[in-house]
């Protein structure tokens, strides 16, 4: 099972990971927002939503995609071009929407102030 991580990391974090990875170190799938905020912007409730659709159901039309969510086609078309331009997402040759993981797993961790 494949799965994708988003979560939060800062440009520190993210430059260590790639190192480990260069090492050949197994980091797995993962996409880091770099903070809360951006990641709350564009992972909205209908874009999530899109986004547990996609997951595990290979390449979708727009029209497929937006019967399986219950929303209006131009509304889905609107969230899944953003997702995209972002990376979350892919587009097919032929204009197909798809998510190539299993599974998807949002990290948001609130600590205690020090």
């Amino acid at each position: 099972m494949t799965t994708l991580t988003i979560d939060v990391a800062d440009l520190d974090s993210v430059k260590d990971s790639m190192k480990a990875a260069f090492r050949g170190e197994p980091q797995g799938c993962s996409y880091s927002f770099r903070s809360e905020e951006r990641l709350l912007s564009i992972l909205t409730a209908n874009r999530w939503a899109i986004l547990k659709a996609l997951t595990g159901a290979g390449p979708l039309g727009v029209r497929e995609l937006a019967r399986r969510v219950g929303r209006d086609v131009k509304g889905v078309h609107t969230d899944t071009q953003l997702l995209a331009n972002c990376g979350l997402i892919d587009k097919t040759e032929d204009g197909k929407l798809h998510l190539p993981y299993d599974e998807v797993r949002v990290q948001l961790v609130a600590k205690a102030a020090a």
